[in-house]
């Protein structure tokens, strides 16, 4: 289960539609700033909701980790 927001929280551009991607991308070992560019999310509002968002490198999220409990 993905808990990525659809929309951006301060501007409402929606963002979801490319969260695959960027997760994808950053696994393979590409640079956030880097896949945000190519991606087309230049505000800086949207990039922080990717940025802010936390992966680890296997790919889970921290809603992964708090649904154990």
């Amino acid at each position: 289960m993905v808990m990525f927001p659809i929309r951006c929280f301060s501007c409402g551009n929606v963002i979801s539609e490319v969260y695959e991607e960027y997760i994808s991308r950053l696994k393979d070992g590409e640079k956030p700033d880097e896949i945000l560019d190519d991606l087309g999310i230049k505000k800086y509002c949207c990039r922080r909701m990717f940025i802010s968002h936390r992966v680890d490198k296997d790919g889970r999220e921290l809603f992964d980790d708090i649904m154990e409990y």
